[in-house]
């Protein structure tokens, strides 16, 4: 059972990530390699609102979310909307150069020491029992919030307005524009759910354990989640982050802990092998990275 509870919290945080991947590939066909810091950087507002906001940690856990999707916006107006047009490699190494960006600022800021988020804000985390397994207050919140978001997510692409005008526009942003839909907002809008959904799964994951400046690497463990479903599919996102998590799990628990960081890149492989355009992935958008 202790195992169950376990791939559910991995897969919940994979998929909570992963997700924004999807988000803005999905839309701009921009892989965003600093999603990992964008995430780590929520982690590290909640440390500056936590000051802000004494004795009231709900406020600042409210305000360090807002700040994220602000934060998203902010990167696409100042940034990313200059590489429109531009070459798709372009992009993605600026993405790259951002991420370097934020790790250093952060260091700068906050050095490179361990933090407790859970300790600025005066909050516990306390245990919970589910029969004969036990899971952490922040990790069932982290469960939860994944559920919420897909959820959210699904009726806002498919019934929302924005939704399918995100939609048109990933299909077809020539024709979404003589349609009269305005596709920098629309690109904006992708970076800042995008960003908000990152956030909040690094919010959640320094509650439960704290973090360092290496948060980042367990984004970039959840990008094969994300590369394993299918990086135009939420619901491939949501198969491929259980499957990676399934994986690791497994081998942690009946191998060796070690290959915690191995076995995400080793399914993404045989997944590449098998089918490269990922489980619920089109053919013809992976033809255009």
């Amino acid at each position: 059972m202790q195992l169950v509870v376990n791939i559910l919290v991995l897969a919940s945080i994979y998929a909570l990530i992963a997700c924004g991947y999807v988000l803005i590939y999905r839309v701009s066909r921009v892989l965003n390699l600093a999603h990992g810091e964008l995430m780590m950087l929520g982690a590290y507002l909640v440390l500056a609102t936590a000051s802000l906001f004494d004795q009231h940690p709900a406020l600042a856990l409210a305000a360090a979310v807002f700040l994220s999707l602000v934060s998203g916006g902010l990167v696409y107006v100042f940034l990313m909307r200059k590489m429109t047009g531009e070459m798709v490699l372009a992009a993605i190494l600026t993405t790259v150069a951002l991420g370097i960006f934020i790790k250093g600022m952060v260091v700068l800021i906050w050095s490179a020491q361990q933090q407790y988020p859970a300790q600025a804000l005066g909050v516990s985390n306390p245990s919970l029992s589910i029969g004969v397994a036990s899971i952490s207050l922040w990790s069932a919140a982290l469960v939860g919030v994944t559920a919420s978001t897909y959820a959210s997510l699904f009726v806002f692409l498919r019934f929302g307005r924005w939704g399918m005008r995100m939609r048109a526009a990933g299909q077809n942003p020539l024709l979404a524009a003589q349609r009269g839909i305005n596709l920098h907002g629309i690109y904006a809008l992708a970076w800042c759910l995008s960003t908000l959904t990152g956030a909040c799964a690094g919010i959640l994951m320094a509650l439960d354990s704290g973090f360092t400046v290496n948060m980042p690497v367990i984004g970039l463990k959840a990008f094969p989640a994300a590369l394993v479903g299918g990086l135009d599919s939420l619901g491939g996102a949501l198969l491929g982050a259980l499957i990676v998590a399934s994986a690791e799990v497994l081998l942690i628990y009946y191998v060796d802990p070690l290959l915690s960081d191995v076995v995400p890149f080793l399914v993404l492989i045989a997944m590449l092998i098998v089918r490269p355009w990922g489980l619920f992935g089109t053919r013809e958008e992976l033809d255009r990275v």
